[in-house]
């Protein structure tokens, strides 16, 4: 349960103002087709996170519990500082002939490679022992983000006090970090 909750809070927390989640007003600006667009981000989350979170258990085994333990914490603080950084969007997403769901769910696996949240996923698997967890979490975390900005679009945004979020979302990966480092929980 541990597993699952810090890695839901941690993701929806850091998604706030993350490029995902402006790619979900954008998309949900241009293709005014919210479910087929949540589907979009739920199967390309999933996938995402799926071999995130399978490279992070890798590696954990790899280097071993002591390893791990000062990587995942380092990361984890490196996370924070980057969730002080705002995020842009690369681009316009270019809508695909196949539809919403296909345009949803290209643009959000692409726009996840290497993003913040899909490193935190490798992080949290190699953390917790407990795959399926992290990765349902993960994914809970981005729908909690995801789909109020879908279904409500760029009012949402207008009305988030972004800069003490993205704040928040920094100090809570900060201390993830250091309570990793000094072994909480054991």
């Amino acid at each position: 349960m541990e597993a699952l909750l810090t890695s839901a809070l941690l993701v929806a927390v850091a998604e706030i103002g993350d490029k995902t989640q402006l790619l979900s007003f954008v998309l949900a600006a241009r293709l005014r087709r919210p479910w087929p667009i949540i589907a979009g981000i739920l199967v390309a989350t999933i996938a995402n996170h799926a071999l995130a979170g399978s490279v992070g258990a890798w590696l954990a085994h790899l280097a071993g519990p002591g390893v791990m333990l000062w990587v995942t914490g380092l990361l984890f603080i490196g996370f924070g500082l980057w969730a002080l950084h705002p995020d842009a969007l690369d681009g316009d997403p270019k809508i695909h002939r196949a539809g919403a769901f296909v345009t949803a769910l290209v643009a959000f696996f692409l726009a996840e490679m290497g993003d913040k949240t899909q490193l935190a996923t490798v992080a949290l698997a190699a953390r917790f022992d407990n795959l399926a967890a992290v990765v349902l979490g993960t994914t809970l975390g981005m729908m909690l983000a995801n789909v109020p900005a879908v279904m409500i679009g760029e009012k949402l945004a207008a009305k988030l006090p972004l800069q003490t979020i993205r704040l928040f979302a920094a100090g809570l990966f900060m201390l993830t970090g250091a309570l990793t480092l000094m072994g909480w929980p054991a």
